[in-house]
């Protein structure tokens, strides 16, 4: 996948209960997990599955494939575990997910030229929040009310969250729960050889603020001895959402432009003066890529980079692909939300959905309901299971499990949902120069006064169009 493409979409993840991606992997397979490195779950954790499985409603599915469409394969391998929602699907309705390969560039485009030619995917990753509304006005998507009961007891718990994606009356996200977009990743050895507080204790003292984070990045960054404080695809969105606003919110089902907003100015002013320090490793000397061949977490294990905003997806994961991160059994990986704003008492987490679109004419919307109940349950009652998985199999410490829940709890209570990647291709690369602006390396910061001086009438001609669109009727 090429870098600026990462850039753009700025997100992308799936937590363990919703499958285990490998984010931004061009890389797949023909969805046949029996040849695979797989870790089985063990049969104590299948039968809690089971059990929990018999609340939901016993049908027999006339299709018991479902077609996934993506730029990662849902299905687990390469050492990964057989995550709880899909056991459930396999092992209650003898389902299984067929992949159908695309890459991350060509994902909307493959997926037009499927529904046109009457050979839809059933579903399509909502996570990387690009796919709402542009998906829904483009006719991309359909609505999945007919299918899934969000007044029902198992999905009222996050009927609000799905409210948030309808669509001239109908919920075109099945949502399965906010997750965090991004965490505040670091290695412990660097930390502790610098001498410095452990964020995550700073952050449970309620002292993991901007002030604390900036004394770190200044103090660390040595560009003669190829120090740099920040590093990643993603820091941009990460420290703008600490204020509360996104960039692009949705308010009465219309999209707005916050750029002018109060404390967005606030928390962009503050990351033009960290930048002012060329805090940043320049990915511009690298062939705008990360430290090293672009692979996230470059930098921590050599402990050459103090932090880099990134999902969890990066350490949910077996040592062997965590280790550019650092030694997990050694305890070096951790994480903590991004820092809260000094004058503020609330840590904001950017945001965003573990949920699914359902396609335009899938072929078994039925069978897509089942699994989304499946993740759903799961979600609610195995997390035991799922937090096993990452003590036993990723070997997790207590202290990365806590935190991981310390986050969920903050991100369903205090979320940041940006829509800026899931408007328009053209939305979406204005965004790109608005995210960059204050934090641009290689000396190219701007004020964040210019930056709205210069982008704003753009983006509000963009999202009038948009808003426009999202009044109308969605186009064929």
């Amino acid at each position: 996948m090429k870098v600026t493409k990462r850039l753009l979409a700025g997100l992308c993840a799936l937590t363990l209960c919703c499958g285990l991606a490998a984010c931004g992997s061009d890389s797949g397979n023909d969805g046949d997990s029996s040849s695979k490195n797989v870790i089985e779950m063990d049969e104590e954790d299948k039968a809690t599955i089971e059990e929990i499985g018999d609340q939901l409603e016993d049908i027999e599915l006339e299709n018991k494939t479902i077609k996934w469409m993506a730029h990662y394969d849902i299905n687990p391998d390469d050492g990964k575990v057989v995550p709880p929602g899909l056991e459930l699907f396999r092992t209650k309705y003898d389902g299984n997910i067929e992949f159908v390969q695309t890459t991350w560039e060509n994902r909307y485009t493959d997926l037009a030229k499927a529904v046109m030619a009457n050979d839809s995917p059933d579903f399509f990753p909502a996570s990387d929040m690009d796919g709402f509304p542009k998906g829904a006005i483009k006719a991309m998507f359909e609505p999945i009310d007919e299918y899934i009961d969000f007044d029902s007891e198992l999905w009222s718990d996050v009927k609000a969250t799905n409210d948030a994606f309808i669509f001239n009356g109908g919920h075109y996200v099945a949502a399965i729960q906010s997750a965090p977009n991004f965490v505040c990743l670091y290695n412990t050895k660097t930390i502790e050889d610098n001498g410095y507080e452990d964020p995550a204790e700073l952050y449970y003292n309620d002292e993991w603020t901007w002030s604390k984070f900036t004394e770190m990045c200044l103090d660390f960054t040595d560009a003669d001895a190829d120090k740099y404080a920040l590093d990643g695809y993603w820091y941009g969105q990460a420290l703008n959402d600490t204020c509360g606003v996104p960039l692009i919110g949705i308010e009465d089902g219309k999209l707005v432009n916050n750029m002018s907003d109060p404390q967005v100015t606030k928390v962009q002013e503050l990351m033009y003066e960290l930048q002012k320090n060329e805090v940043v490793f320049d990915r511009s000397s690298n062939n705008w890529s990360t430290r090293g061949d672009g692979t996230t977490g470059e930098g921590l294990g050599s402990y050459l980079t103090l932090f880099i905003p990134v999902g969890l997806w990066a350490v949910e994961d077996s040592p062997a692909n965590t280790k550019i991160i650092g030694d997990v059994e050694a305890g070096e990986i951790m994480f903590c939300p991004m820092p809260r704003m000094d004058d503020s008492d609330t840590y904001y987490v950017s945001a965003r959905v573990e949920g699914y679109h359902l396609c335009k004419n899938a072929p078994n919307p039925e069978g897509f309901a089942a699994y989304m109940n499946c993740l759903k349950v799961c979600n609610d009652q195995a997390s035991e299971i799922t937090e096993k998985q990452l003590q036993n199999d990723y070997k997790w410490n207590d202290d990365m499990i806590a935190m991981r829940q310390e986050i969920y709890k903050l991100v369903n209570t205090n979320p940041v949902y940006d829509f800026q990647h899931g408007v328009s291709a053209e939305v979406e690369t204005q965004m790109q120069t608005v995210n960059q602006a204050t934090m641009l390396t290689g000396g190219g910061a701007t004020t964040w006064t210019a930056c709205v001086a210069e982008n704003e009438k753009a983006v509000d001609y963009l999202l009038k169009e948009a808003n426009e669109s999202i009044s109308s009727e969605p186009t064929e």
